[in-house]
C-alpha cells in the first residue's frame, strides 16, 4: 500500500472518528436534559410522599408543626416541636424537636438524593442520605426510607415523652 492510500484511509478514519464524536455529544446532551426531567418527577413524588407521612405526625404528637421546606438544601418538609420546661426553683429550659426531610436539587452527577435530619430534644438522633444514580433510582427503596425515617423517629419520639 502506497502512501497516497494510506493516507485516504487515516481521514476516512478521523473523519469516522469525528462524526462517532459528534453523534456522542448529542446523545449526552439528550441524555442529560431527560435525567434532568426524570430527576424532577422522582423529586415531585418523593416530596409528596415525605409530606403525606410526615403531615401524620402532628396528629400522634400534638405541639408539631408541618412546614415545607423549599430552600438552596432542596424541596420537602419539615415537622418541628418547641417544649419549654418550667420548674419552681430551676431555670427555664426549651427542648427542640424537628424531622426535616428533603430532595436536594438535581446536579451533573446525575444522582437522586435524600437527607433527613433528626432531633429528638435538643439531641440529635441521625443525619442520613441516601443516593442512587438517575438511570438506577429504585423509587420503591426512596419511599421504603421515607416511611422507616419517620417510624423511627416516631418510636424515639414516643419513648422520651
Amino acid at each position: 500500500m502506497d502512501f497516497e492510500q494510506r493516507l485516504q484511509k487515516a481521514i476516512a478514519r478521523g473523519r469516522r472518528t469525528g462524526d462517532a464524536r459528534a453523534r456522542a455529544e448529542a446523545e449526552k446532551a439528550l441524555t442529560d436534559k431527560e435525567l434532568r426531567r426524570l430527576h424532577g418527577q422522582y423529586r415531585i413524588e418523593l416530596t409528596e410522599r415525605i409530606e403525606r407521612c410526615l403531615g401524620k405526625l402532628p396528629s400522634c404528637f400534638p405541639g408539631f408543626e408541618m412546614k415545607p421546606v423549599v430552600s438552596d438544601r432542596g424541596w420537602g418538609t419539615a415537622v418541628t416541636r418547641d417544649d419549654v420546661h418550667i420548674r419552681p426553683g430551676q431555670p427555664r429550659r426549651n427542648r427542640f424537636s424537628r424531622l426535616e426531610m428533603v430532595v436536594p436539587a438535581v446536579t451533573d452527577a446525575f444522582v437522586l438524593e435524600l437527607t433527613a435530619k433528626a432531633t429528638i430534644r435538643n439531641k440529635e438522633l441521625f443525619n442520613r442520605t441516601h443516593y442512587q444514580r438517575l438511570d438506577e433510582v429504585d423509587l420503591h427503596a426512596f419511599t421504603e426510607l421515607v416511611d422507616l425515617w419517620v417510624l423511627e423517629y416516631a418510636e424515639v419520639y414516643a419513648a422520651k415523652s
